[in-house]
This record gives C-alpha cells, sequence and structure tokens, in this order.
C-alpha cells in the first residue's frame, strides 16, 4: 500500500508543477498580447501624425 500512495503523491505534485508551468506560460503570452498591442497603438499614432515607426 505505500508505494501506491507514494506514487500517488509524486502524480499530485507533477500535476501541481504542470499546472504552475501552465499558469506561468498563460500570464507570460497574456504579457506578449499587451505588449504587442501597445506597440501597436504607439505605431498607429505615430503613424497618424506622420513620423517615422521605429
Amino acid at each position: 500500500m505505500g508505494h501506491d500512495e507514494t506514487q500517488d503523491d509524486r502524480r499530485t505534485q507533477e500535476r501541481a508543477e504542470i499546472t504552475a508551468r501552465l499558469a506561468r506560460f498563460k500570464s507570460t503570452q497574456e504579457k506578449f498580447a499587451r505588449e504587442r498591442e501597445e506597440f501597436a497603438r504607439q505605431a498607429w499614432r505615430k503613424a497618424q501624425r506622420g513620423e517615422a515607426a521605429e
């Protein structure tokens, strides 16, 4: 029985680690999306004013 409990504990820990990794990945992707949106907004404003894009 101890073996099964150890294996279950390991699986639970692995699931928790995967969940944490996915949360970090999602957070990073959302940050990149916000940065892209902000860059596009700034580029659009500059284009409207006739400034060169960076």
